[in-house]
């Protein structure tokens, strides 16, 4: 059986993960979230919870019965606004009193281009958008957050997603789908933009770092050797594409295929939005150039310098 076998914890039960951290897997697994999400309890008594999860009776029930008689949630943090991470706020909130705190809706941080994308008409794809999700108290980078015997410092880190925070707890990080052992994060835009991904990535990185509690699978032990993979793949990726398209114009999809030979069918949509995300952030470097305008269909070609400097 190998690592990703191995993490298998049972749906709905809360699991001790240290002092006064708890994980609850939420019940919706697939090839986007793997054995499901997980939620985080932190604290003794007045307690913190990061990322509600689906809005799911059953995972709301797991996560009250976790609650012992002397507990109660008095902080909901939402990583990011996809479907399999915020919805539940809104009804734990509703029940527990609890404000919940995050960067801003699911438009909040994107940058211009992705801004002009989505006005485009480009939606994002994979986990889905929480359109409605608002929350009570906005966080900016690098505020503190008090609770319970327990400090949060809220990291903006987009690039999974625009309005994607990570809460560091000392030296453990919760770093929602930015940081992943079991995959590499999906990066779709507009929501997703791999400029702002390799930055939020290179600045996790200046920092040491004891454990990732990610938004899916196990905890990432090696936090900072796990970064420098991260980038080195998005780099590997970034010449296979520059590669390829020195053989001639292409798009995003004729790259996914060239590129993804190993990819499951019901997998390349979402790696043609990875190649996608790494083509409008080599059209913002001036390495490539697109045609006629920059489109999730249109072509891309090298630029005559990058030419050049490939023969």
């Amino acid at each position: 059986m190998n690592d990703l076998e191995q993490f298998n914890p049972p749906a709905g039960k809360a699991e001790m993960l240290g002092a006064n951290v708890q994980r609850i897997l939420a019940n919706n697994p697939s090839p986007m979230t793997f054995r499901g999400t997980n939620t985080y309890l932190i604290g003794s008594k007045g307690l913190g919870l990061i990322d509600p999860g689906p809005d799911d009776t059953a995972h709301l029930n797991a996560i009250l019965a976790a609650l012992g008689p002397n507990q109660h949630i008095s902080h909901i943090f939402v990583t990011h606004s996809h479907v399999d991470h915020s919805p539940l706020a809104g009804r734990l909130s509703q029940i527990t009193g609890a404000k919940i705190y995050a960067f801003g809706d699911s438009q909040s941080g994107r940058s211009p281009v992705m801004q002009a994308l989505a006005a485009s008409g480009l939606s994002g794809g994979g986990e889905g958008v929480d359109h409605g999700f608002a929350p009570d108290i906005c966080l900016q980078d690098k505020d503190r957050v008090q609770g319970d015997g327990w400090a949060l410092t809220a990291l903006h880190t987009p690039g999974h997603f625009g309005n994607h925070m990570c809460f560091a707890l000392d030296d453990t990080l919760f770093c929602g789908d930015l940081v992943m052992g079991w995959a590499s994060s999906l990066v779709s835009p507009p929501d997703g933009d791999l400029t702002a991904f390799m930055a939020s990535c290179a600045r996790l990185q200046r920092q040491s770092w004891q454990v990732f509690h990610a938004g899916h699978g196990a905890p990432i032990e090696q936090p900072n050797a796990r970064l420098k993979w991260l980038i080195a793949h998005r780099k590997t990726r970034e010449a296979d594409i520059l590669a390829t398209l020195a053989k001639g114009p292409a798009s995003a999809r004729q790259l996914a295929k060239e590129i993804y030979t190993e990819t499951p069918p019901a997998l390349l949509t979402a790696a043609e939005r990875n190649v996608f995300a790494h083509l409008v952030d080599l059209t913002q470097k001036e390495q490539i150039r697109p045609m006629p305008q920059l489109a999730q269909d249109a072509l891309f070609q090298l630029c005559e310098e990058q030419k050049v400097f490939g023969q």
